[in-house]
């Protein structure tokens, strides 16, 4: 426990950052699963939707700082490729 009173402050802070950042990771996943689940329907409207949600999450995350921007280009070229194959297939 901190004994300084700006260092209290500072864990009071991260805290709340924690919190934040938890949430939109969350809301990510949430919207990954909503892509993944479109594409194994096969459903290409649904996906393509699904998928510029999605990117649109990452897009924000990386530029917070709540993801790395290589992870969010990793992740956005995965669905990308995803959602091209399922295109193909159709």
């Amino acid at each position: 426990m901190p004994n300084i009173k700006s260092a209290e402050k500072r864990v009071k802070i991260i805290e709340k950052k924690t919190a934040e950042n938890k949430a939109i990771k969350s809301r990510i996943s949430t919207f990954a699963k909503k892509f993944k689940v479109a594409v194994e329907n096969r459903d290409v409207a649904v996906a393509e939707v699904a998928y510029k949600d999605v990117v649109s999450l990452l897009d924000k995350a990386a530029c917070d700082n709540v993801i790395h921007q290589n992870n969010a280009d990793r992740k956005k070229a995965h669905f990308a490729k995803m959602l091209d194959d399922l295109k193909k297939s159709n």
